[in-house]
C-alpha cells in the first residue's frame, strides 16, 4: 500500500495499559526521529496521555499523528470508562479487557482504509491485527514488550512442558534447549501456563504467541550486549525476525521529557530531584512496583518496617487508593514522621526514570516488569528482584542469574496482581545488600558498566542505533 509521499508511514498501535503504551510512545518517537512519519493509535480516555508526551516532540519539529478509534468497554462487560487495564479494579477483570479489544479490529480496519499506512506495529495482545495487515497487503511487525531473554524462555517452556515433568509445584527444574542452566520452578509460571483445561483466554493467549509466526518480525526493546545468547537464540535457533531498538526510555533526553512519560506524576518533579540534590551518591534506594501490581495492607506494613529496619534512606512508591483515609493502617504508627527526611513516599504515579538517573539513587526494589528492568539496567543500579505475574520471574532469572546485577527477595509464587507475601526480614536484608557493602560495590560496578553500553547501543553506530537503521530500510524497500 506505502504513503502516497513516497514517505514511510507507521501505525504504531499499543496494547492499553501504561506498561505498553510508554515504550511504544518513546518507539513511535524514535521512528518519527528518523524520518518516518509516524501515527499513534488510540482510544479517547488514553488520548491525554499520549497528546501531553507528544506536545515537546512536535515543539523540536518532530510531529506525530494521533488517531483515536472508540473502545466499546460497556458491550464487552466491562465498567463504563474503562479503556486501560491499569484503571481495573479486580484482576479477575484482566482476561474480560484482553478478550475484549478484538472488538477494536473493525474500527483499525476502517482507519487503515482511510490514512494508508505502509506498515503497522501492533501489540503482540493484538493477535487479530495480523490479518487485518494481511488484508490490506502491509506487513505487521509485533511490539512485544519484554526480553529476548523472556520470549524464547517462554516459547521452550511451551515446547517442552519441563513443568509437567517435576512431581511438585516447588521443585526446580532446567529450562530445556534454552542457554545457561536457568531454573524454575511451577510456582514461578504463570498461571496460564499450568492450568490443564483450556479456558477462553488460555486460548486467546496460544493465538498470540502463534501470531509471531504470521508477523513480519518482532520489535523489541532491548539492546544486544544486554543479553546476546537470548538475541542469537531467538534469531537463530527459533528462527524468528526480530530487530532489538532499545533501551527505547533514552530517547527522552530532558528532564521535562522523562517527567512527562505516562500519567501525571503525583509529586513535582522539581520537589522530587530538591530532595534527592540533598542526598550523597548511590545512598537512596528506589522502591515501586509498576503500574498494576498490588499489594494487602499487612504487605506494605512489611515493606515500611523492612525499609526501617534496613537503615537506608529511599523514595517509596505507593500506589493510590489506599490513602483516604486520615489514619493509614498500612503504615507502622508516626512511620512518616520517623523517617522525615530520610524517606519520601509517593502515593500514585512517580517520575521513575526521573529518580533512577539521579545520582542519589543507588538501588532499586522492583517487580521486574520489563521496563522496569531496562530502566534500572541503563541507571546502572543494582536491583532486588520482586516479580509478581507476567513475564516476570523470567526476567527476575535474566538480572539475578544471567547479568548478576540483583538478588531475589524471595517471591516464589505467580499471582496475577497482588505480591507474594515477604517478611520485613527478607525485605531489610535484600535491600542492605544492594546498598551496604562489597558485594553491593561489585553488583553496582556490573551495573554501571551495562548502563554504558546502554547509553552507546542508541547512540550513532550502536547496536540498537543500526538495528533500527536497518529495520527502517528494510520496510522501505518492502513498501515502496
Amino acid at each position: 500500500m506505502g504513503s502516497k509521499s513516497g514517505q514511510l508511514h507507521i501505525f504504531f498501535f499499543p496494547f492499553m495499559a501504561q506498561g505498553h503504551m510508554i515504550p511504544a510512545i518513546d518507539m513511535a518517537k524514535l521512528f518519527a526521529a528518523r524520518g518516518v512519519k509516524a501515527t499513534f493509535v488510540t482510544t479517547p480516555l488514553n488520548m491525554p496521555v499520549v497528546s501531553k508526551t507528544f506536545e515537546k516532540t512536535k515543539a523540536r519539529g518532530i510531529n506525530i499523528d494521533i488517531k483515536i478509534i472508540k473502545f466499546p468497554a460497556v458491550e464487552a462487560g466491562l465498567p463504563e470508562g474503562c479503556e486501560n487495564i491499569d484503571s481495573l479494579n479486580s484482576s479477575d477483570m484482566i482476561p474480560t479487557f484482553v478478550l475484549a479489544t478484538s472488538m477494536l479490529q473493525q474500527p483499525l480496519e476502517e482507519l487503515i482504509q482511510e490514512y494508508q499506512p505502509s506498515c503497522i506495529v501492533a501489540d503482540m495482545l493484538f493477535p487479530w491485527a495480523v490479518d487485518v495487515a494481511a488484508k490490506f497487503g502491509i506487513p505487521r511487525l509485533e511490539f512485544y514488550g519484554t526480553s529476548f531473554f523472556s520470549m524464547s524462555a517462554g516459547h521452550c517452556i511451551r515446547q517442552y512442558e519441563p513443568h509437567k515433568k517435576v512431581s511438585s509445584d516447588s521443585e526446580t527444574f532446567v529450562i530445556p534447549n534454552f542457554p545457561g542452566e536457568i531454573k524454575l520452578t511451577r510456582m514461578q509460571l504463570p498461571d496460564f501456563t499450568r492450568q490443564e483445561v483450556e479456558t477462553d483466554f488460555s486460548k486467546f493467549l496460544k493465538e498470540a504467541s502463534k501470531s509471531v509466526l504470521r508477523s513480519y518480525g518482532v520489535v523489541v526493546n532491548s539492546f544486544y550486549e544486554l543479553e546476546p545468547d537470548y538475541i542469537d537464540h531467538y534469531r537463530n535457533v527459533l528462527g524468528r525476525k526480530a530487530w532489538h531498538i532499545g533501551p527505547v526510555s533514552l530517547c527522552n533526553k530532558d528532564t521535562k521529557d522523562k517527567a512527562l512519560r505516562g500519567k501525571e506524576a503525583s509529586i513535582d518533579e522539581h520537589e522530587c530531584l530538591k530532595w534527592l540534590a540533598t542526598k550523597k551518591p548511590n545512598s537512596v534506594v528506589f522502591i515501586c512496583f509498576g503500574s498494576t501490581s498490588k499489594f494487602s495492607d499487612s504487605q506494605l506494613m512489611e515493606i515500611a518496617m523492612g525499609l526501617e529496619a534496613s537503615r537506608q534512606q529511599f523514595i517509596w512508591v505507593v500506589r493510590k487508593g489506599k490513602n483516604e483515609k486520615a489514619e493509614e493502617d498500612w503504615l507502622p504508627k508516626e512511620f512518616e514522621k520517623r523517617m522525615e527526611g530520610k524517606g519520601l513516599i509517593i502515593r500514585g504515579w512517580a517520575p521513575q526514570i526521573l529518580i533512577l538517573d539521579h545520582e542519589a539513587v543507588g538501588g532499586f526494589v522492583t517487580h521486574c516488569g520489563w521496563n522496569s528492568t531496562l530502566e534500572g539496567v541503563t541507571a546502572g543500579v543494582p536491583m532486588v528482584t520482586w516479580p509478581v505475574a507476567a513475564e516476570q520471574f523470567y526476567n527476575e532469572k535474566l538480572v539475578t542469574q544471567v547479568l548478576k546485577i540483583g538478588v531475589s527477595v524471595g517471591a516464589q509464587q505467580w499471582i496475577r496482581m497482588v505480591g507474594d507475601g515477604i517478611k520485613r526480614e527478607a525485605i531489610q536484608k535484600a535491600v542492605r545488600q544492594i546498598m551496604v557493602g562489597k558485594e553491593a560495590e561489585e553488583m553496582r560496578g556490573e551495573a554501571k558498566v551495562l548502563g554504558e553500553m546502554a547509553r552507546r547501543a542508541v547512540e550513532e553506530g550502536g547496536s540498537s542505533y543500526s538495528d533500527l537503521n536497518a529495520l527502517i530500510e528494510e520496510l522501505k524497500s518492502h513498501c515502496p
